[in-house]
């Protein structure tokens, strides 16, 4: 979809899709699976939830309980699933923008109703407004989900542990549970550290999302985890079985071996990303002075702030139609997206270079 979406001559630096070759461990494991004949129906998720809890201790220092686990298709469904368990249609489902877009999609698709609580001074999260969101969302005495982006898409954001504490107390005190979409957590760039939601006090009633979907480039082999919280596990058990039966068995047989053999590779991702992170800054300054940005601590995105170039609300749709390079707009990431662009960092410096060169033109 990357590089199909837009004609031959667009640079594609949008969907977070990396330009990357697959990892070695997860091609040997798929190209075993279909030599086999092993394409059959999937067993369940204890082999996913063993790879994720032993990748978990080993990055994170984080144990997840197994048993507190379960198989989805993918992270945004499985957020869907989890909105299901502990809302009805009508509730509110808390987020913070700017945010990936499908958290806006997904959440009113599933009959819910959005409360906005944007990020604060720079890329932050801003307790006041989260304050003041969390009791908008519970005054009429209805159950609330938070839905927190950990990392933060599109801003690269990581939240400290101090950070997610005051949400879990705040959830606390306003009887809001939390789903962390937690995707891009093993993505996290040299100064920073990824927080599991799961490991901060309070958190008990909660859940996460997690998939190696998006570190290794596994976007097309669909498999997510589910972890509950001690106090969400009952909660979790009730979720339907046949959910877990749309997941793709290549899908976790991939996300297995990424999980089990891929960390070299992700060391390599990682020292890539952060070398395109550096690069951006230097071609940003030479070219495109005006454009603002805080450096991404994690992911492989970056958010531009374009709103001092003159080209309206929607910058992107500009680089795309002059420069022939495609961005994602800052419109569709909700309030505070108006005058902004993602441009995914995860190519190779040539590209980023020549897209970084064809957005100056347009000016």
């Amino acid at each position: 979809m990357k590089w199909r979406a837009h004609p031959d001559d667009v640079l594609p630096l949008w969907v977070a899709e990396m330009d990357a070759p697959l990892a070695e461990p997860v091609a040997r494991a798929l190209t075993r699976a279909v030599a086999e004949g092993d394409t059959g129906y999937p067993v369940d998720g204890a082999e996913y939830a063993d790879a994720l809890a032993a990748f978990a201790e080993r990055r994170w220092n984080w144990r997840v309980e197994t048993e507190h686990t379960a198989l989805v298709p993918d992270v945004m469904l499985g957020v869907v699933e989890m909105l299901g368990l502990v809302t009805d249609p009508g509730d509110a489902v808390i987020v913070n923008p700017p945010v990936y877009p499908p958290f806006y999609a997904f959440v009113e698709h599933a009959g819910r109703r959005i409360v906005e609580a944007p990020l604060g001074a720079e890329h932050r999260l801003d307790f006041s407004a989260l304050e003041d969101a969390y009791a908008r969302a519970v005054a009429e005495g209805r159950p609330a989900v938070h839905l927190l982006c950990n990392p933060h898409n599109p801003t690269g954001t990581v939240h400290t542990r101090a950070e997610l504490e005051r949400v879990a107390e705040l959830a606390r005190e306003h009887g809001i549970r939390v789903v962390s979409d937690e995707i891009h957590a093993p993505l996290v760039l040299p100064g920073a550290v990824h927080v599991p939601y799961l490991s901060v006090r309070g958190s008990d009633d909660a859940f996460a999302l997690l998939s190696a979907s998006k570190a290794w480039n596994l976007a097309g082999c669909k498999a997510a985890l589910a972890v509950a919280g001690p106090e969400s596990a009952a909660d979790l058990a009730r979720m339907p079985e046949e959910v877990g039966h749309g997941a793709s068995h290549l899908g976790v047989i991939a996300h297995v071996a990424a999980l089990r053999y891929g960390d070299d590779w992700l060391d390599a991702l990682l020292a890539g990303v952060d070398e395109n992170r550096r690069l951006l800054v230097e071609l940003l300054d030479r070219h495109l002075p005006d454009v603002h940005h805080r450096t991404p601590q994690g992911t492989y995105l970056a958010w531009l702030d374009c709103r001092a170039l003159g080209l309206g609300d929607d910058p992107a749709a500009v680089f795309l139609e002059r420069g022939r390079v495609a961005l994602n707009s800052g419109l569709d990431f909700g309030t505070g997206g108006a005058g902004y662009v993602r441009l995914n960092l995860a190519t190779s410096p040539e590209i980023l270079t020549e897209a970084v060169r064809r957005m100056a033109t347009v000016l």
